[in-house]
């Protein structure tokens, strides 16, 4: 990747991307605790074939944090960082990332198609009052500062079992997830109960591949079929053997072949 450039938001949020390649730009959008080193070996997988953007949300990496949070905000900041790409993108969002990149089709941004990896979009009614009560619990220890119960929260969530969450505190990460806690709060901002944005997505005008993995548990995989359902232009795949923890090297040539107008031979 190149050295690190900037995009300014609206509201005055300097946003830190790196920018390398060759052909139609891809912006790459993270997920809960990705800052631009998540997605910097599919940027370099991209980069031969397309000019890849891969930036730091606000609030993580050497991105700002101008407050209060909105998703209206971080739709803009999309937006900025689609004009320091010329005016017009193609975007890939990664896990709620991939909700937020959605969101930003959904809001009219100048963008020539979207591809997502497992949104987290709730379709039992169980999960999405579970991912209230998430809300509730995660905005009460973030206001107490508590970040690392935050975290520990976020991961018990999304089914980490006990043992493996006390491995994640001993491991070298836990630092950096716990500097990115307050982020959560933002990721759940995007999702809110996580029901499926039926009317926004069949808003969505340009084409969308809705990607899971193979490996995933079913709730994680549900999704991609309800948004290939939900878009008026879309498509679900599943990466076999794959799961949330996905190869760049498995997906990257998945995206190449979507991006590089050749989608309608994907099932």
């Amino acid at each position: 990747m190149d050295h690190t450039n900037t995009a300014w938001s609206p509201d005055g949020t300097p946003l830190a991307y790196e920018c390398a390649g060759e052909g139609p730009p891809v912006i790459l959008v993270g997920g809960a605790f990705c800052t631009r080193e998540t997605h910097r070996e599919l940027a370099g997988l991209l980069a031969p074939r397309f000019t890849v953007f891969n930036y730091d949300r606000r609030g993580r990496g050497a991105s700002g944090n101008t407050l209060p949070y909105a998703v209206a905000r971080e739709v803009e900041d999309l937006a900025a960082v689609v004009a320091a790409a010329g005016g017009s993108a193609l975007l890939y969002g990664l896990s709620s990332g991939g909700a937020l990149a959605l969101e930003a089709a959904a809001s009219g941004l100048p963008v020539t198609a979207v591809a997502v990896y497992e949104p987290p979009y709730a379709l039992e009614a169980e999960r999405r009052a579970g991912n209230l009560r998430y809300g509730e619990q995660l905005a009460a220890l973030l206001a107490a500062e508590r970040r690392a119960d935050a975290v520990e929260l976020f991961l018990t969530r999304i089914g980490v079992p006990p043992p493996a969450i006390e491995q994640f505190r001993l491991a070298p990460l836990w630092p950096g997830m716990e500097a990115l806690a307050h982020t959560l709060a933002y990721e759940h901002a995007v999702l809110g109960d996580a029901a499926l944005p039926v009317e926004r997505l069949a808003s969505v005008t340009v084409p969308v591949l809705a990607l899971c993995g193979g490996a995933s548990p079913e709730w994680m995989r549900a999704p991609a079929g309800a948004i290939a359902g939900a878009v008026p232009d879309g498509r679900a795949l599943s990466l076999p053997g794959q799961t949330h923890e996905f190869s760049a090297r498995a997906l990257a040539p998945v995206l190449a072949e979507f991006f590089g107008g050749a989608p309608r031979i994907l099932p």
